[in-house]
């Protein structure tokens, strides 16, 4: 495509005749370009085993061709028949307690099912051989949001694949056993038929057992969409395969390993409606993204208003839809699609929001769709183009997954919850962010910050130890490095993995009460750290950040205490320490302070990160392939300066400074370094 792809799912199946026509009509009032078809069409596709029927796809795919508009073309496995559920019943899931799910919903098949397997391969075969060559398939749509709702299944196909995959994962019992440490609670295995999915129990289950099923299930999923995909690539090798991430609202599917195996990378995103500065996970969730993607993704779905599944569903506020679409355009998207084009009349989402609106085309909303059509027509130049970020955090599904399971420290250690802090820190501080894999490359950004990272494997503390020895800032939150792969502590004090980079050990954990805080000492001069004495009595806390969940008993191996903890179990000892290692600095934070910017902002100097110092929180700026987007996300106008461009949008021509209206979007065209 030229420029922007803009539509979103499209279902005509729901509507008679006299309603496709005008679609088409108003899909071109509204300069709709791509929309997904088929999603959930399997049993139109194919009414009977074997069947199929795709002359009434024929003439839609057709009709959208002759409209001018390409088609996204699904593949509808995440919605088997109810055929297809009678005749292959123990293809129905089934949960961790035992209860097997019945039809009437979506993503209703077993991954594991040989049945559901080979009924997708065939399906997929059908579709590709059918549409090969057509000209109005620009991308091939697989399934949908694998993972949601559907994540692990305990049917007894699975555990007979989970034992497969042990197998290849481990080769031998005697590997897995010293593994899953399998001599504490007499747990040893002496044939692989006695290994069981980890089911339900009246206590808590072994941790690297259920690590394990988390990794099997998530690869299950991906070898049926490898499935689907070698199929389509063999057929129309010409047209890239896709399916919908949902990167930081899954937590069962490794995207890390998934993006990989994409020819793009596209992703569904929807705000939390009640959440009153949603547009910052909005960012996080774009700049996961493109970070998968190494660069440009598509935003396959996001909603133009509210949604229909959350406890209360807030519709967005007059501006919002496109200061969301354009936010995650400035973040690398490539594509604004929605969910969905024309709003159902019935089933499980017909209060969910659509371009065009039940309220029909005399609308705000309406008016808004057609709006952000005209201005995506004119964003063409930033189709393809990079994002350039200084910082890095690193954002890991096996930790996430490993540190949330039965019996941690605390019950208020929260992945998500930590990273969301340092991200929102690093959003409010207009430092534009990537996220990496803790094996990664680092070597580009200027800081790294592990917020979370419990479960650390060997080959990724030895990449962090030669990014900080190479001369990169790293800055690592508390409860990090201390597990492997397998969930084992590593040897020696704490934090194992991480204590020679940090330069410290932790001889014991001390998680806080519900609602206890503790005070920190003020900072130490920048140029030296705290004295023994200021240490040992505990400074006042005049400049106090208050830490929350978590304290630790931290002794310096290396490491000088900038900040000590002034109040609490550690009181005196420190809080918040830095190491110089080689050509580079690596800094902890014993504590979870709800907003780390004053400390994150010591380590952001060091780095020499270069950020906007007189901007309002309110006002999101970041630069994509020469353009400079500015987001006002306030009720109040914003004047930026050191603006110098043309205006994309509003053909203004900025000499010095620009000024965003209230709740406005401004996209400046900046001349070449060197010019203007």
């Amino acid at each position: 495509m030229r420029g922007i792809a803009y539509g979103g799912d499209y279902n005509p199946e729901q509507w008679p005749e006299e309603t496709r026509r005008e679609d088409l009509r108003l899909m071109r009032e509204a300069g709709v370009n791509l929309v997904n078809v088929g999603i959930f069409g399997w049993v139109l596709m194919e009414p009977a085993p074997g069947a199929y029927e795709f002359g009434w796809l024929d003439e839609i795919v057709d009709r959208l061709h002759a409209t001018g508009v390409q088609v996204g073309l699904g593949t509808p496995t995440a919605a088997p028949p109810a055929w297809f559920s009678r005749m292959h019943p123990s293809s129905l899931p089934v949960t961790r307690e035992g209860h097997r799910i019945g039809v009437g919903g979506r993503e209703s098949a077993c991954p594991s099912s040989p049945e559901y397997r080979a009924a997708t391969a065939g399906l997929a075969t059908a579709l590709a051989e059918h549409y090969a060559g057509h000209p109005a398939v620009a991308l091939w749509h697989v399934h949908n949001e694998y993972g949601a709702p559907l994540g692990e299944c305990y049917c007894e196909t699975s555990v007979e694949a989970f034992r497969r995959w042990l197998r290849r994962a481990y080769l031998d019992l005697s590997s897995l056993n010293d593994a899953w440490g399998t001599t504490f609670w007499g747990q040893r295995y002496t044939a692989w038929e006695e290994i069981d999915a980890p089911r339900a129990n009246h206590t808590v289950v072994n941790p690297a057992q259920r690590l394990d099923f988390m990794r099997f299930t998530s690869d299950e999923h991906l070898d049926c969409y490898r499935l689907q995909r070698d199929i389509l690539r063999r057929i129309t090798p010409s047209v890239p395969v896709t399916t919908n991430f949902m990167t930081t609202n899954c937590k069962s599917m490794d995207y890390w390993a998934w993006a990989r195996e994409v020819d793009v990378v596209s992703n569904d995103h929807y705000l939390a409606a009640e959440r009153p500065d949603n547009h910052i996970n909005l960012a996080m969730s774009a700049d996961l993204t493109r970070s998968l993607a190494g660069g440009p993704w598509m935003l396959m779905e996001h909603s133009t208003g509210a949604v229909s599944w959350q406890p209360r569903n807030i519709a967005k506020t007059p501006g919002e839809m496109r200061r969301n679409s354009l936010a995650h355009v400035a973040r690398g998207s490539d594509s604004v699609l929605y969910f969905q084009w024309r709003a159902s009349r019935f089933g499980a989402e017909k209060f969910h929001s659509a371009m065009v609106p039940q309220a029909g085309t005399d609308s705000r909303l309406w008016r808004d769709v057609k709006e952000l059509g005209a201005d995506l027509a004119k964003l063409s130049g930033v189709r393809g183009g990079s994002v350039r970020a200084d910082v890095a955090i690193v954002w890991d599904w096996h930790s996430w997954w490993a540190l949330e399971l039965e019996w941690r420290p605390s019950i208020d250690l929260a992945y998500r919850e930590r990273v969301d802090a340092y991200y929102e820190a690093l959003w409010r501080s207009h430092v534009t962010v990537d996220f990496v894999h803790p094996t990664a490359d680092m070597s580009g950004y200027r800081l790294v910050v592990a917020p979370s990272l419990y479960l650390l494997t060997e080959a990724g503390a030895k990449n962090l130890r030669r990014y900080v020895e190479a001369g990169g800032h790293l800055f690592v939150s508390y409860f990090s490095g201390i597990v492997d792969e397998h969930d084992t502590v590593h040897a020696g004090p704490y934090p194992g993995a991480l204590r020679d980079v940090l330069g410290l050990t932790v001889e014991e954990f001390h998680p806080l009460r519900e609602g206890e805080t503790v005070a920190l000492s003020p900072s130490a001069r920048s140029e030296e750290a705290l004295s023994e004495e200021a240490l040992s009595k505990g400074a006042a806390p005049e400049e106090a950040h208050a830490g929350r969940v978590w304290s630790e008993r931290v002794r310096p191996a290396g490491a000088r205490a900038l900040r000590a903890f002034a109040e609490g179990p550690d009181a005196g000892h420190p809080a918040f320490t830095r190491h110089d290692l080689g050509a580079g600095t690596a800094w902890y934070l014993a504590t979870g302070v709800a907003d780390p910017r004053p400390l994150l902002a010591e380590a952001l100097d060091a780095a020499g990160v270069e950020r906007p110092r007189d901007l309002p929180e309110t006002l999101e700026a970041v630069r994509r392939a020469g353009h400079l987007f500015l987001i006002n996300h306030g009720d109040r106008p914003v004047t930026v300066p050191g603006v110098t461009g043309s205006g994309v949008l509003d053909g203004v021509e900025y000499t010095g400074a620009a000024t965003v209206p209230a709740g406005g979007v401004t996209v400046v065209r900046e001349p070449p370094p060197g010019r203007g």
